[in-house]
């Protein structure tokens, strides 16, 4: 099987190519060689998909079976990217994102939930930010699928939605930033109840459905999730202790003490936010066709294992962001004691 990545340098998109190359798989990767070397015996195709002469010399290297896109982020972009690829390639599988839905992340989801409306081919103008509810990027997102689906037909669509996605090679550093707090020791602010049920994917099982998708052609939409209610917060916390032979203690401080300190969710206390639907997102229907997901402690792992071998995990924009510091951390615990 032929297979073009679009993008496929950096964490989802490097496991994709990696989990093909593991079926034996003929591999082209087509980006601008800007974020990350390419995976050995790869066929490397350089261009900016911006571009139409780079996607006219990218059409020259075709067909493929399928198509992988995990870079596309602006409407208009990916429209130009299928229309180009449409006579070339079988199936196309879009990277999305849970935050395509309106209701994310205040109402549980299913696939049936209403989505945002974004022409496709819509600029990086389109959208905006609404306080704890849309975002320009749900909106991109929700366009990007439109030009998908309007240029290669529902059959031929896959548009994969994951919603928080860890493992090896992660660079928002949301895990990573978890290991290294609890590797640390001492008295850790845990976020609201040990019980709360997560959903992270570990970033190989994605790779592997979207691979399986390539294969087989399974079209559609599809939330990408670990099931509900299998893995806690609070099991996630101890794995990280466990994997990184910490003898750290946790206090576990109620969110609206949380709330009342000023915390800001899901960046100074990273995967940590309080709305009903985030980890409420039902996945059953890509378990279905073959979605498996290894145990959470599994990701923590194999993720602890990267990096101690790794460079400082965390080269993203919104790495800045993430983690509370020490101080402010000790504050809180003093005040709620």
């Amino acid at each position: 099987m032929r297979l073009l990545v679009l993008g496929g340098t950096r964490f989802v998109g490097r496991a994709i190519v990696t989990a093909a190359l593991g079926r034996g798989w003929e591999v082209s990767t087509f980006n601008r060689g800007c974020s990350g070397p390419d995976v050995p015996t790869v066929q490397v195709l350089r261009g900016d998909r911006t571009r139409a002469a780079d996607l006219a010399r990218l059409a020259e290297a075709g067909p493929w079976d399928a198509v992988v896109d995990t870079s596309g982020f602006v409407p208009r972009d990916v429209l130009a990217a299928c229309k180009c690829l449409e006579p070339l390639a079988t199936q196309y599988v879009f990277m999305s994102t849970v935050s395509v839905y309106r209701g994310w992340p205040a109402e549980p989801l299913t696939e049936a939930s209403e989505v945002l409306y974004s022409p496709p081919d819509a600029g990086p103008e389109y959208g905006e930010d609404t306080e704890d509810g849309p975002t320009k990027y749900g909106y991109q997102k929700s366009g990007c699928e439109l030009a998908v689906t309007t240029t290669f037909g529902a059959a031929r669509s896959t548009l994969l939605r994951p919603g928080v996605v860890l493992g090896p090679r992660e660079y928002v550093g949301r895990l990573p930033w978890w290991l290294n707090r609890v590797a640390a020791g001492g008295r850790v602010l845990a976020p609201g109840s040990p019980d709360r049920s997560i959903q992270p994917v570990d970033v190989r099982d994605l790779a592997e459905f979207a691979a399986r998708a390539a294969a087989h052609g399974i079209g559609g939409a599809y939330n990408v999730t670990a099931p509900i209610g299998r893995e806690t917060f609070g099991g996630m916390l101890m794995a990280c202790a466990e994997i990184t032979r910490s003898d750290a203690s946790f206090a576990w401080v109620p969110d609206d003490q949380l709330l009342a300190h000023g915390v800001r969710q899901w960046s100074e206390i990273p995967l940590w936010r309080t709305f009903p639907g985030v980890w409420r997102v039902d996945s059953a229907a890509a378990h279905a066709q073959g979605l498996s997901c290894r145990p959470l402690a599994a990701t923590v792992a194999d993720t602890w294992s990267w990096m101690q071998g790794a460079r400082a995990p965390g080269d993203d924009e919104r790495a800045g962001e993430i983690g509370i510091s020490r101080e402010r951390e000790q504050a809180i615990l003093a005040d709620v004691a």
